[in-house]
């Protein structure tokens, strides 16, 4: 198992209901691709460097999770497709 994170950059201008169903889904997904999560981080909302969508900013999410190393493909398979994601890194976080 190895350790990674997921950062999520979700619409500014949603409702807090939808902005919380967009993290457990996301979050979701990492438990079907096989991962267990360990930590989410809630930074709030953040200015983007530049407007994506015509946005200047979004909410930023951190999801820390253990998994295979076949997860983070299908994980950004799902999240690709999600609608209010801005913009989205998987990245493996182990220490060597």
């Amino acid at each position: 198992m190895h350790k990674y994170e997921l950062a999520l950059v979700v619409n500014a201008r949603i409702e807090d209901d939808a902005r919380t169903a967009v993290v457990e889904k996301a979050k979701e997904y990492v438990t079907r691709a096989g991962g267990t999560i360990t930590d989410v981080e809630d930074w709030g909302k953040k200015k983007l460097a530049y407007d994506i969508q015509k946005m200047g900013e979004g909410f930023y999410y951190f999801i820390h999770f253990d998994a295979e190393a076949t997860a983070p493909a299908e994980l950004e398979r799902h999240v690709r497709i999600m609608d209010n994601v801005l913009r989205f890194l998987c990245v493996r976080t182990d220490e060597k």
